[in-house]
């Protein structure tokens, strides 16, 4: 693990447990619109697990949760132990220097270069001398295959490259644990590959755990050692592929197998349609 020359106090933790994230009977709600209700898992220590459902289930939402972006209604959320919701702003900014973050579109800065990019972590939360951040930053784009583009702009960059570099700043300040929302979105085949391929070397190599929010089946049945299903506020399911595969829950199976008919329905609920264009309401 890297050290900043200052030190940083201590969040007080629990004995250690085989889950890393422990997500207990939360209730979240936005409005009077329920998000969880219920919601209850577990996420192993040094796997790559993932967090799977239909569009508008909360998945980016839970994210925000474990980070400690926003506060659950109800239930706890814990990380190595430490309840993220009663953290205060410092301790849960501690916290969070024991997590890594790919977001979706890769969130680079566009007004600095691949290598800044990498380095911008460092240089915010650490006092590491600029002579190491350069090593670790070469080294870093060395383990995404980048390091010879570490003086190109992001808008030089293809969709896959830009991700991959999103993936070395995830992983510069060498956190416990790498968190992917919807990593695979926009790549084409290939780039695909090479990103399933990455997060699995960078998890066993280094011996973190990774949650990885994804719709892309096909891609995580390869990538995941076990899978959660979120529908209705709660864990629909949970298991490996196989098992999820042969679930006998109705939305278990519309997802997993893509099929169009099944409890998630096309229309958003809407008054009866003749009755609608009778009224003359829009």
């Amino acid at each position: 693990m890297l050290q900043s020359v200052t030190a940083q106090p201590e969040v007080a933790r629990s004995a250690a447990t085989d889950y890393i994230v422990e997500i207990r009977d939360v209730h979240y709600s936005v409005g009077n619109r329920p998000i969880f209700s219920g919601l209850t898992m577990s996420i192993p220590r040094g796997r790559i697990t993932a967090v799977m459902g239909p569009s508008g289930t909360g998945k980016t939402t839970l994210l925000r949760l474990v980070t400690g972006q926003i506060k659950p209604d109800r239930g706890q959320i814990l990380f190595d132990g430490v309840d993220v919701s009663r953290l205060s702003r410092q301790e849960l900014y501690d916290l969070r220097m024991r997590m890594g973050m790919l977001f979706q579109n890769g969130a680079l800065l566009t007004d600095i270069d691949v290598f800044e990019n990498v380095a911008f972590p460092l240089r915010e939360h650490t006092d590491l001398p600029d002579s190491l951040i350069r090593n670790i930053v070469l080294t870093k784009l060395q383990a995404v295959g980048l390091r010879g583009a570490a003086q190109l702009m992001p808008s030089e960059l293809s969709g896959g490259m830009a991700r991959r570099v999103a993936l070395a700043r995830a992983m510069a300040t060498d956190p416990e644990m790498l968190i992917y929302d919807e990593p695979f979105t926009g790549l084409d085949p290939i780039s695909m590959g090479m990103i399933v391929r990455l997060v699995r070397q960078m998890n066993y190599a280094l011996g973190i755990t990774s949650i990885v929010v994804s719709h892309d089946v096909e891609e995580l049945s390869i990538l995941a050692d076990t899978s959660y299903i979120i529908a209705g506020g709660k864990v629909a399911a949970a298991g490996t592929f196989v098992e999820l595969k042969d679930h006998a829950s109705e939305i278990v199976n519309q997802f997993m197998n893509g099929l169009a008919d099944g409890p998630v329905p096309f229309h958003y609920p809407a008054p009866d349609y003749y009755e609608q264009l009778l009224s003359g309401k829009s």
